[in-house]
């Protein structure tokens, strides 16, 4: 006999015991299943206990039955706050860049710039105007319209006196916001920036809205694909789909960015599912471990990261330039890495990493030569035994060079204290208030040259022809010229060291093997998740 409606009353039973919900498509297979049972009488009563359909329902594939709709990611540092436009952290730009927050452009995982908020835009001949064309579909999470009036609000606030953004100096040659119409904005400004659509790709230039800014650093308010749900202090920060993006609708509803400091936690975090992916892994010697499951990928990129033993050079002796260079003598940057265990990591000898196109190689501008420190250190009046205070962050690179460069400094008569902070107090002293000597710290920004011409940046560097090649640099924008500055911007850090630049690395990164979508690469820090998706 076939039933002319669907047996509700003997499946209902069964699936209230299913290990997870069924979508219609499992359920009608085991309508159809039914029907054909029940032309065969001695098998049909055996089927009315339900046995044959629980025993279907427990075989079938979980992923079959539900796809999984939830992301667990793993990163080392807690952010202090939740908002890119006034704290530099990278944990807040590995949240909230392009998943929370959007800008009228974007950086791609090949570098390119490409549109975001904006559809296009165009140039005047003269670099001082720019016309943006801006999406009419888009609105911030808490239902506020996306027009030109935000972008004016986002810049000018950017770029206003009392502004903690820290990349406030991006902003200073905006001279004036337009708005002919709601989706239109033309920038005018004072002096041309040849690089400026990449500048506003920056997290630091996001949208946000009047009426929710004042809460970003808690609980941020964006346009982009995902929307803020939860912080729960010293565990994790919750996202949730917005179901009202203006693009493509991701494909994960649920992604929680969990914080594990400890390498080995993660390590086995990943091992039992708890967590789904760690970009950036933090311990290159656990990788061979992960390397070995079946279940788990692990991926290397390229990262524009760039670690430095970065000195205050508003203190005593770091202002004298053949201090700079002998600490640089004195450590055997090669000997470094390896001791360190950091496979696939080069020396570097400017503020530059290999993976930008514009990179010039200076790493043997310091070769290791320890007497050679001595006599820098004895004409510059460092006398042996003299203290020094490397501050350290809590992460894992800096710990382990932190040792070896404390070593390497006590042979030339440097007597090295490391003192360990938290990630807070880092940013608050070191950052913020420039009390330290010297850190070891990675800078993770692309193409930031900028920062060495800043009059209050940490480093405490100031050079009259470094500035006024980096204002040429920023004011051209022909590809071939500003690579030539570039070349000569790298030069002249080489020359005065205002850092000792040790290392770059690869961008390591651990996934579960059923999940795509994640990035590879890394040219703006970003953990983007809106393309993610779980595979059967």
């Amino acid at each position: 006999m076939v039933m002319s409606a669907p047996p509700r009353a003997l499946i209902r039973p069964a699936l209230r015991v299913a290990p997870l919900p069924l979508p219609p498509s499992v359920e009608a297979f085991l309508c159809g299943f039914y029907r054909i049972a029940r032309k065969q009488k001695s098998f049909a009563a055996f089927l009315r206990k339900r046995r044959v359909f629980l025993a279907l329902l427990l075989a079938l594939p979980t992923a079959a039955i539900a796809q999984k709709n939830t992301l667990s990611v793993g990163l080392v540092l807690e952010p202090p706050v939740l908002d890119p436009t006034i704290n530099p952290a990278d944990p807040i730009r590995s949240i909230t860049n392009g998943n929370v927050f959007e800008g009228l452009t974007w950086i791609a995982e090949d570098g390119h710039v490409v549109p975001r908020l904006a559809t296009g835009w165009s140039v005047s001949a003269d670099g001082l105007t720019y016309h943006f064309h801006l999406r009419g579909d888009v609105q911030f999470h808490d239902g506020t319209k996306f027009d030109c009036s935000i972008v004016r609000f986002s810049y000018e606030r950017a770029a206003a006196a009392g502004s903690i953004n820290p990349q406030k100096t991006f902003f200073a040659p905006i001279a004036q916001i337009a708005c002919p119409t709601k989706l239109e904005a033309v920038i005018t400004l004072s002096q041309p920036v040849g690089n400026l659509p990449y500048e506003l790709a920056w997290p630091d230039a996001a949208m946000v809205a009047p009426a929710t800014v004042a809460a970003n650093g808690t609980h941020p308010v964006g346009t982009g694909p995902y929307a803020f749900a939860a912080w729960r202090r010293g565990d994790s920060v919750t996202l949730v789909r917005n179901d009202h993006y203006w693009g493509a609708k991701p494909q994960i509803g649920t992604v929680t960015f969990r914080f594990i400091a400890d390498p080995l936690a993660a390590a086995n975090a990943l091992l039992s599912g708890e967590l789904d992916a760690f970009p950036k892994f933090a311990s290159q010697n656990l990788l061979d471990r992960l390397r070995a499951q079946s279940n788990l990928v692990v991926a290397t990129g390229t990262f524009p990261i760039k670690v430095l033993l970065a000195l205050n050079e508003a203190r005593k002796p770091f202002d004298d330039v053949r201090v700079r260079r002998a600490l640089a003598y004195a450590l055997d940057r090669p000997s470094i890495l390896q001791a360190a265990g950091y496979p696939g990591a080069a020396v570097i000898g400017s503020h530059m990493s290999p993976s930008d196109p514009d990179y010039v190689d200076l790493s043997k501008r310091y070769p290791y030569d320890p007497e050679k420190a001595k006599a820098l250190l004895q004409q510059a009046g460092v006398k042996p035994g003299f203290p020094l205070t490397i501050t350290l962050p809590p992460i894992e690179y800096a710990d382990k060079a932190g040792q070896l460069i404390a070593a390497y400094l006590g042979q030339v008569g440097i007597t090295v204290t490391l003192a360990p902070l938290a990630w807070p107090q880092w940013l608050s002293q070191v950052y913020a208030q420039g009390a330290y000597q010297a850190t070891v710290i990675a800078h993770v920004e692309p193409n930031d040259l900028d920062i060495y011409a800043r009059p209050h940046y940490y480093f405490g560097y100031h050079s009259p022809e470094y500035d006024s090649l980096f204002k040429t640099f920023q004011e051209t924008s022909n590809p071939a010229d500003r690579h030539r500055l570039s070349v000569a911007l790298q030069e002249k850090l080489a020359d005065d060291e205002p850092n000792v630049f040790l290392f770059s690395a690869p961008r390591t990164s651990v996934w579960n093997a059923k999940l795509h979508g994640m990035w590879v690469n890394e040219p703006i820090s970003a953990v983007p998740v809106a393309g993610a998706f779980w595979s059967n």
